[in-house]
């Protein structure tokens, strides 16, 4: 298979894993201030920026883009480097796994709000709110799925705006087509269940190396992803450290955002 990436700047290598369908959209000005310090490696697995979206796409599994991911670094690594990792969201459970499961040319990795729920106590009931995720999609389409997930996310009842989309009787059921159409899309429909299943190795993300931090957004306490990144960040003995935003903030927040990443990567001093 054919790996689809953009490489821009120079500097020491930092893989960029997008979240959703790993599609980099909305991420230009992010990863173009991180170009001014580093050779940044944005990895869009699907290939969904490159030409890609609208063809077939079976249900994924978080290895496949690990393995994915490694081959890029393979690719692009001078001899003897070792890479930085950034992974925010879905991406962010791929960079754990690449960081268990091909740790060797790995420097220092950072896992924004990964929503691994396996880590927590309430597990089993998160993992049946993405499933409500994806048969709200199914049923009525993209603004229910999106409904659903946000009252999931913030940790709370729908509203009655978000209620009426998940019980809109004209909504209707989404294509074969619909399915493909968008990122958005191909995230609910091959990407949400499996990657929001994923275990991660927690013996093997506790040792000393590479190095991990779990990077929490200041605006989400309160809100799922946090609650999950403080348990990983436990569980695995890791530094937590506070971004700017909320779950998306390396798109709200690209300035602020790429900052607090680089100066977490590469200490001034």
């Amino acid at each position: 298979m054919s790996d689809h990436y953009d490489v821009r700047g120079s500097g020491p290598v930092l893989l960029i894993l997008p979240g959703g369908a790993g599609h980099p959209m909305g991420l230009d000005d992010f990863t173009g201030r991180l170009a001014e310090r580093f050779t940044v490696v944005t990895y869009d697995h699907l290939g969904l920026a490159h030409g890609q979206l609208g063809k077939p796409v079976e249900e994924q599994r978080v290895e496949w883009w690990s393995d994915g991911a490694a081959r890029v670094l393979d690719a692009v690594l001078p001899e003897g480097e070792s890479a930085y990792v950034f992974g925010t969201s879905s991406g962010s459970i791929v960079a754990l796994d690449l960081a268990s499961r091909h740790p060797g040319r790995l420097r220092h990795v950072v896992a924004h709000e990964a929503p691994v729920v396996a880590v927590l106590p309430d597990a089993e009931r998160q993992r049946a709110m993405f499933t409500e995720v994806y048969e709200a999609y199914r049923a009525r389409g993209l603004d229910a799925a999106s409904a659903r997930m946000v009252a999931g996310l913030e940790e709370r009842p729908p509203t009655a705006e978000e209620q009426r989309k998940l019980t809109d009787p004209a909504a209707q059921s989404p294509s074969p087509a619909d399915d493909l159409a968008t990122p958005m899309a191909v995230f609910l429909t091959g990407v949400l269940l499996p990657f929001t299943s994923y275990a991660p190795d927690l013996a093997a993300l506790s040792g000393p190396s590479p190095r991990l931090t779990v990077a929490v957004g200041i605006d989400s306490a309160g809100q799922l992803p946090h609650r999950t990144a403080t348990f990983l960040a436990r569980r695995t003995g890791s530094a937590a450290r506070q971004f700017p935003g909320g779950h998306l903030g390396a798109l709200t927040h690209p300035a602020e955002f790429a900052a607090r990443l680089t100066e977490t990567l590469v200490p001034v001093g």
